[in-house]
């Protein structure tokens, strides 16, 4: 089968390949691919960010969506049959999403939201499940709460601005000028242009700040969350409770807590807290998801979609930071349906 895959780490390390179709175990189901679409993640783990902790055997393939129908089950397969559409976010170390099949385990698939194209399905499941865990499973959002989410605009910024607002929070977000109208329809109340205004200037109080920009942006987060709030980064650094999470020896938890230990003082001394974010697989969480889609509490946005034998293109579309919102998916059909 054709696939795009990671033969070394680096930049330069991803390639188009015909590889064997994966093999299926009794858990598994064989998915045809449909679409699939790219995330940050694609890149910190093609140029080999979490090598140490995620351990790939070269060559693997890259992408952590997908979408298309299952065309084979495994003897222990429960709730999925052949010709189901389904869309998944396959678990560390079984990713796959840029290839014509991929096998995921079970537990890690659901049916499609109903009311979805499979291109539209393919841009969900990594954003979706990371703004699930986040406010939900994490920060335990409740009505009435403050949420700042920065980014709005973002692939994961605009899922999680929908969820907080169905979750009942008043929700803040930092978007460019262009994108106030969008991230006011995902439902934001408090918009700030962060080329024009300082976010910590004029917020404060808040419940959870979600950040996906890290650096001085996080460092400022911490300012405007009330006593005992909770900031969350998808960026880093990370803590010693994602070396746990991922099963990493004790020693990296050492090291990965000495990486965060500048931001998890400062965060004392403001008396709010700090925790990174590394997000997992759950397909029972993506039923409950597909449901909110198909009530229309919840909706994709795309910027583009590219045909699978432009993944590179696809790829440099969103490291050259030309998506203007939402995800850029990968359709394997020509009409990108």
């Amino acid at each position: 089968m054709k696939a795009f895959i990671v033969e070394k780490y680096g930049k330069d390390g991803l390639r188009a390949a015909d590889v064997p179709e994966p093999t299926v175990g009794d858990g598994d189901v064989l998915v045809r691919v449909s679409a699939t679409s790219i995330n940050p993640l694609d890149k910190m783990v093609r140029d080999g960010e979490f090598k140490r902790l995620l351990k790939y055997k070269l060559p693997f393939v890259l992408g952590h969506d997908v979408a298309g129908i299952v065309t084979r089950v495994g003897s222990a397969v429960r709730d999925l049959a052949v010709g189901d559409e389904v869309y998944a976010r396959p678990r560390d170390l079984r990713i796959g999403g840029f290839a014509e099949f991929i096998a995921i385990d079970q537990d890690d698939v659901s049916p499609k939201p109903k009311s979805l194209t499979l291109r539209e399905a393919a841009a969900v499941p990594l954003v979706a499940l990371a703004s699930w865990q986040i406010l939900v499973d994490r920060a335990h959002v409740k009505p009435g709460q403050k949420v700042l989410i920065h980014a709005g605009a973002g692939g994961l910024g605009s899922t999680a601005i929908q969820l907080a607002k169905h979750l009942g929070a008043t929700v803040a977000t930092t978007a460019s000028t262009g994108s106030d109208e969008l991230v006011r329809s995902l439902g934001a109340d408090i918009v700030v242009d962060y080329t024009k205004e300082d976010f910590s200037q004029v917020l404060s109080g808040y419940d959870l700040v979600l950040d996906s920009v890290g650096g001085v942006n996080l460092e400022k987060s911490l300012t405007v969350l009330k006593p005992g709030g909770l900031a969350i980064s998808v960026v880093g650094p990370p803590d010693a409770a994602f070396a746990k999470q991922l099963g990493a020896p004790s020693f990296l938890g050492l090291i990965m807590n000495v990486l965060s230990r500048k931001i998890r003082k400062q965060a004392t001394a403001l008396g709010v807290r700090y925790q990174f974010f590394f997000m997992q697989a759950n397909g029972t969480q993506l039923r409950e998801l597909a449901a909110l889609y198909d009530n229309g509490q919840l909706r994709p946005v795309i910027d583009a979609t590219f045909r699978f034998d432009q993944t590179l293109e696809a790829m440099a579309h969103v490291e050259q930071g030309r998506t203007a919102a939402g995800k850029v998916v990968i359709s394997m059909t020509p009409d990108h349906d």
